[in-house]
């Protein structure tokens, strides 16, 4: 995997088809050496992995860990000589064009949570690991991928302390050190991943539920998909944006997917849940609280980027050639197929899917994207509109975000609505005057 990630910074460009192959590698080796090792490839999650077992929860002991990260970094330095003798040039570490040390290793430390943190709620976690999953590789796969769209331009997206000594070595005749600075944010990154860990599973750890937890929980969701995922692969101006954004969005839906939040980061999947009625605990008063956490978050994450990006953000809005009309259609209509796809994979109990309910909801991500993304942006998250409008702090700006959250809201109240009439029972009389239940599809 080291090598794999030098020749992606080495070749210039960046290229989209290179980034998918270079994530569908780690997701295949995820896999394939899960069973054997592990599959961390990181000192980053290895760390993230020790910690949560010193904080009392599931992880790896200090003499494994201390093994996993040499072999990493030992393996990182001769994938870096080997690449420097393949290619007879190398390359140094350092921030992309237009951004500084600072950014870089805000960038490098925040996506290295993120991911540690995915691993972390798809492998350690003890809900999963009693029960099995099959889903983790394709979890940490499309974060990886996620990462390395948003974070490239900004810092080179390396993530891992081994990648980065590997470069360093690879570029030492052009300077030597500067990748114990990434690795320094990146290791912070994994630190504060086991915390987050802590609080979202405090069961793991043998503590009582809160139930503040189901709030961090969707505000850690929501921040992540605001900023990880529109917010930067949006300003980066990457060709494959649509399946940057679907990517965290099946990695978070599968890893939450055993915790009680319902892993909703999206207002309008909160009402159509509500308005459903198929889960018991969502309330108007919770639906409330959880609606309230998810905009938090999202102003969170929109003067998160706007920052990291020097106070440049994007206009949202409808797309050239489009009214303000079909972009509110083209939201609604979007916003409902997602939200009735959440209902119908991971809430009903007719229908829900126990292992690939986040991909499915990735999908549904790439059709909307890539079918509205020019008429409207193809937000489908009112929390994503309010996370772009807190970016540009302007009042057009703010009254735009306004109408796409009232038709995408109504896009989850139209989906809520036929998911309550398509999935409920309805209560008939026979001919011999006995009562039964019917289920549509299913006597």
């Amino acid at each position: 995997m080291d090598s794999f990630r030098l020749a992606q910074l080495f070749i210039k460009g960046h290229s989209s088809k290179l980034r998918l192959h270079i994530e569908a590698a780690r997701t295949v080796l995820t896999y394939a050496l899960a069973g054997v090792s592990g599959a961390n490839f990181s000192p980053a999650v290895t760390l993230a992995l020790y910690l949560s077992k010193r904080l009392g929860g599931p992880g790896l002991d200090a003499s494994v860990a201390g093994m996993y990260a040499l072999v990493q970094l030992v393996g990182g330095i001769c994938c870096g000589f080997c690449f420097v003798n393949m290619f007879a040039d190398s390359f140094r570490l350092g921030p992309g064009a237009g951004f500084s040390w600072v950014d870089a290793c805000f960038c490098e430390a925040m996506y290295s949570c993120l991911f540690c943190f995915v691993v972390l709620n798809t492998t350690a976690a003890r809900a999963y690991s009693s029960e099995g999953n099959e889903f983790y590789g394709m979890a940490i796969g499309a974060m990886a991928l996620a990462a390395s769209y948003a974070a490239g331009p900004v810092s080179g997206g390396l993530l891992n302390p081994a990648i980065t000594v590997g470069v360093d070595f690879a570029g030492a005749g052009a300077g030597f050190g500067k990748s114990l600075v990434y690795a320094i944010f990146q290791l912070l990154g994994a630190g504060i991943a086991a915390f987050l860990f802590k609080m979202v599973r405090p069961m793991d750890f043998d503590e009582p539920e809160s139930p503040r937890t189901r709030l961090i929980s969707e505000i850690i969701g929501t921040f992540a998909l605001v900023v990880v995922t529109v917010g930067l692969s949006a300003l980066a101006k990457t060709s494959m944006a649509v399946v940057a954004i679907a990517g965290p969005e099946s990695a978070f839906r599968s890893f939450w997917a055993a915790w009680r939040s319902g892993a909703h980061f999206n207002p309008a999947v909160t009402v159509a849940v509500l308005l459903s009625g198929h889960d018991a605990d969502m309330t108007p008063k919770r639906a409330v609280h959880y609606i309230g956490s998810q905009l938090l978050s999202c102003v969170l994450a929109g003067w998160c980027f706007c920052l990291l990006y020097n106070g440049s953000s994007f206009v949202l809005g409808p797309g050239q050639g489009f009214s303000l009309t079909a972009a509110a259609v083209a939201e609604m209509f979007f916003t409902a197929l997602l939200a009735f796809v959440v209902l119908g994979v991971a809430v009903s109990p007719k229908t829900k899917s126990s292992q690939l309910f986040g991909l499915a909801i990735g999908l549904c991500i790439v059709v909307g994207g890539s079918s509205a993304g020019n008429i409207s942006g193809a937000c489908l998250n009112p929390a994503v509109s309010i996370g772009i409008a807190a970016s540009t702090a302007g009042w057009a700006a703010t009254k735009t975000a306004l109408r796409y959250c009232f038709f995408q809201l109504l896009g989850g109240s139209i989906a809520g609505g036929v998911v309550h009439l398509l999935h409920s029972e309805i209560i008939t009389v026979n001919g011999h005057g006995e009562t039964s239940k019917l289920i549509f599809g299913h006597a």
